[in-house]
């Protein structure tokens, strides 16, 4: 839970500047407060750290969490917080298609069922009529596909590769690959810009912290629905600091995305539950 408030606020903080500081920008910069707490492990198993024989998979990683982030984020300014939060959780619906056919894991039909309420959920939110669709939550959507297929290559090359291997390429990476977009769209910030950038990388270490922690402590199927708070914690903030207020297509589409994404979840705990 406290992990998904500092995720939550740097969401925030995101779209706070947002509209004046490009996202490649504050990616950026997110990345590099990110690497400077990981460079002493990067510096001491330099170069072996990097030595892997699946080189192909963590590029695909590292193109897709770029995609995840630049789409997300981007939403994340245009959209309400709470939909976007809400839009982001689709990602566990395409977990479950990206495993099936990349993993090959097999998934029985009241998943897929599941799955397709899930998506349902999703329409429902994103509202496409006459007039198209929204822009920004088709981001979202893009955005939570591609951090579910992120998800599920660390699946795979976790089964060959160790985790500060595949930290050290994310790290190195994106950090690089935002450089050229960041030169050609640059925008100075303000004093209080640094400031809330150097927060967003912050809040970025400080969640993972206590996401791993949380992982590490507890059950999987238990600490893992803990992450829906942060629609609440959307919400709130949402309402106080930008006088948003969900709506009801927002609030039955979360509950559709929320309700088969813990579903999903313990189906996965019963089959490994079997396995075992």
């Amino acid at each position: 839970m406290i992990a998904g408030l500092f995720f939550t606020v740097m969401t925030a903080l995101i779209k706070s500047i947002g509209d004046t500081i490009p996202v490649v920008q504050i990616l950026l910069f997110r990345q590099i407060v990110m690497t400077f707490t990981v460079m002493p492990v990067l510096i001491a198993g330099f170069p072996d750290i990097l030595k892997t024989n699946h080189l192909p998979l963590h590029l695909t990683r590292v193109l897709f969490a770029l995609i995840a982030m630049t789409c997300g984020f981007t939403a994340v300014v245009h959209l309400p917080l709470a939909e976007a939060t809400a839009l982001g959780f689709a990602k566990s619906l395409f977990v479950t298609i990206f495993a099936l056919i990349l993993l090959r894991e097999v998934a029985g039909p009241r998943r897929w069922f599941a799955v397709l309420i899930g998506f349902a959920g999703v329409l429902v939110m994103v509202q496409p009529g006459p007039d198209g669709l929204n822009l920004y939550s088709l981001f979202a959507v893009a955005g939570a596909a591609s951090a579910a297929a992120v998800m599920v290559i660390i699946r795979k090359v976790s089964q060959f590769d160790r985790s500060v291997t595949i930290l050290s390429y994310q790290a190195i990476l994106v950090g690089v690959l935002m450089v050229p977009p960041t030169i050609m769209y640059w925008v100075t910030p303000s004093p209080r810009e640094w400031l809330v950038m150097a927060a967003i990388g912050v809040l970025s270490v400080f969640g993972q912290l206590a996401n791993i922690q949380g992982f590490k402590e507890g059950e999987a199927s238990a600490v893992a629905p803990m992450d829906y708070t942060r629609l609440v914690f959307a919400a709130l903030i949402g309402f106080l600091i930008f006088g948003e207020t969900p709506d009801l297509a927002t609030a039955a589409g979360a509950t559709l995305i929320i309700a088969t994404s813990l579903y999903t979840v313990r189906a996965e705990k019963r089959a490994a539950s079997n396995k075992a």
